[in-house]
């Protein structure tokens, strides 16, 4: 009879939602959560602490934008990946070639929690900076998006109807401005 009660206290604990264990650990994470957007970049995207994400966070996408590697399901469990794919025309005819289905060579000491695994800077090379943030730095006559190091790189050629309505323009892409010309040279122009 004694036995019979154990067994059935134990599976009556077995069979206790997963809840409250997350419960009891809320207090020893509850720092983790709370400083984990610090170090995140979203893009045109907030950052939110979720106890549900691979990473602790997830990036929630400003209207227009998505993130890249996702397949329109709110479902998708890559919701850590920075919003910087906008939701406009992009045409790569202009580019050396057309954006390719990256297949990324993976390092011996390379993991899946590397920055720039999840990462196309398009006309571009991937830097990591930090354990979660990265930057897109552009080959020559590319750019990146909105001037923020986080998006990738693109002519402004690429960016066709819809850009401009989310704020994307190329026009002042360069923060540095042009040389001077000396009066002796004649400004006969790149084709």
């Amino acid at each position: 009879m004694a036995f019979a009660s154990v067994i059935a206290i134990v599976a009556f604990l077995l069979l206790q939602p997963l809840s409250t264990t997350s419960d009891f650990l809320s207090p020893l994470l509850s720092p983790i959560f709370d400083d984990v957007c610090k170090e995140v970049e979203c893009g045109k995207g907030t950052c939110k602490p979720s106890k549900n994400s691979t990473f602790l966070f997830e990036c929630e996408c400003h209207q227009g934008w998505k993130q890249s590697l996702s397949n329109d399901d709110d479902e998708s469990s890559l919701k850590f990946l920075p919003c910087i794919v906008p939701n406009c025309t992009l045409d790569y005819s202009c580019s050396k070639a057309p954006a390719p289905v990256q297949e990324k060579a993976t390092k011996s000491n390379e993991s899946i929690f590397y920055a720039c695994h999840w990462v196309d800077c398009g006309g571009g090379s991937c830097n990591k900076t930090s354990m979660f943030s990265y930057n897109c730095e552009c080959d020559a006559g590319y750019y990146n998006l909105l001037n923020v190091t986080a998006f990738p790189c693109f002519r402004e050629c690429s960016l066709g109807m819809g850009c401009s309505e989310l704020g994307i323009s190329m026009t002042n892409s360069s923060t540095s401005t042009p040389p001077a010309l000396n009066d002796n040279i004649k400004n006969e122009g790149l084709y």
